[in-house]
């Protein structure tokens, strides 16, 4: 039996994945062997050593201390892809609202309570809203995994000119995405040709300010400007400067901030991209099922601090183990293993950066003394026996 910690509301449909008589979901556990969480806040949390994993229910890892679960041998999962249609269609959304200035018209026909001539001041007010249709337009996709690809195939569906900039696309997101889509190798070759430009990259050093003055100035003069990937990809100040001299005409965001609220041209959004009941089932259910495999299985799916590792089982008992990414640890592992007169059934071994995984199934006796033996390695950081 497993008990599991929830530190945020999880889906009822999530938590469902996870077996009555296999595991005990609770609030008030001291000591869980794992974690679901949303939202909650972990960076300052102390961990038990029994804690095995942490599944983050969304996409985003910033509220878990990554480096100090890789520490003590706690994998963290996160869900990618399970809320990708909520904000593929979110985007869509905000992309024709944007053009055809429904934010600010709706805003103002709310001024209108009272007006006994409102049907002539509709007339008369609604020139000032004129926006433009998008079919036929040019939108440049920055990143093609697996909400901007489908963004990209949306507005190829609605009759826009789509480009795509992505030197990392899986081989997974190029098979869903449009033959039509035009890849572009180099992010400076397909800022001028586009109307509208909308970014789904993570945030990381290297994607931080992707829009900036640089990058701006390479656009169309009134470009369009959608962000619903993190608020840090765009520079606010480069953006406020270019919505002043006209490069950029509109700003739409997921992400409010002090600087850009209130600005004309601007739409913020609550950060609404996940925020459907679909989203949270199946990022409940992803979590659940990724915790579940790695707890009764060690199958490590969708990990963002050690590496991708799955096989079926081969019989016999399945030795786990979680250690640094050294020289000789094959070696070292496998010794032991002959020592204690085990056949090794099935053996895969895959690293991520300085962390590294081992998992065999052997025959043999497989005990708690070898256990003691492996942990012994200095590399070592963790070691289970399923």
């Amino acid at each position: 039996m497993y008990t599991i910690k929830t530190l945020n509301a999880i889906s009822p449909v999530g938590l469902a994945k996870l077996p009555k008589n296999q595991f005990d979901v609770t609030v008030d556990a001291d000591a869980p062997d794992g974690i679901l969480v949303r939202s909650a806040d972990l960076l300052n949390t102390t961990f038990n050593d029994n804690l095995l994993a942490i599944a983050r229910a969304g996409a985003g890892v910033n509220n878990i201390p990554l480096e100090r679960c890789s520490e003590q041998g706690i994998v963290v999962f996160n869900t990618p892809g399970a809320n990708a249609n909520a904000v593929a269609e979110l985007v869509i959304g905000m992309l024709i609202a944007g053009s055809r200035n429904v934010a600010a018209a709706a805003q103002w026909c709310q001024g209108l309570a009272g007006d006994p001539a409102m049907a002539k001041s509709v007339e008369k007010g609604k020139k000032q809203f004129v926006g433009n249709e998008i079919k036929g337009k040019t939108l440049g996709v920055i990143g093609l995994g697996a909400i901007g690809s489908r963004v990209a195939n949306c507005a190829i569906e609605l009759g826009m000119e789509v480009y795509g900039y992505d030197p990392y696309i899986s081989i997974e997101a190029a098979w869903n995405l449009s033959s039509q889509v035009h890849h572009c190798v180099n992010l400076n070759d397909m800022l001028p040709l586009c109307d509208y430009i909308t970014i789904h990259v993570p945030y990381l050093p290297t994607t931080k300010d992707t829009i900036n003055t640089q990058t701006l100035a390479l656009c169309k003069d009134g470009v369009k400007i959608l962000n619903y990937a993190r608020g840090e990809l765009v520079n606010t100040a480069a953006l406020l400067e270019a919505m002043d001299n006209g490069k950029v005409s509109g700003y739409m965001t997921d992400f409010p901030s002090e600087a850009i609220l209130g600005r004309p041209g601007i739409v913020c959004t609550p950060h609404l991209g996940a925020s459907t009941p679909e989203a949270e089932d199946n990022c409940a259910i992803m979590a659940a099922q990724e915790l579940s495999d790695y707890l009764r299985n060690g199958n490590i799916t969708h990990s963002v601090n050690l590496p991708e590792v799955h096989q079926p089982r081969a019989g016999g008992k399945r030795i786990c183990i979680i250690h640094k990414n050294e020289p000789g640890m094959i070696s070292q592992i496998t010794a032991l293993t002959t020592e204690a007169g085990l056949n090794i059934e099935n053996m895969v071994n895959k690293s991520k950066k300085n962390m590294a995984y081992t998992m065999l199934d052997a025959t043999g006796v497989v005990d708690a003394r070898l256990s003691e033996k492996l942990s012994s390695i200095p590399a070592v950081i963790r070691v289970r026996i399923l």
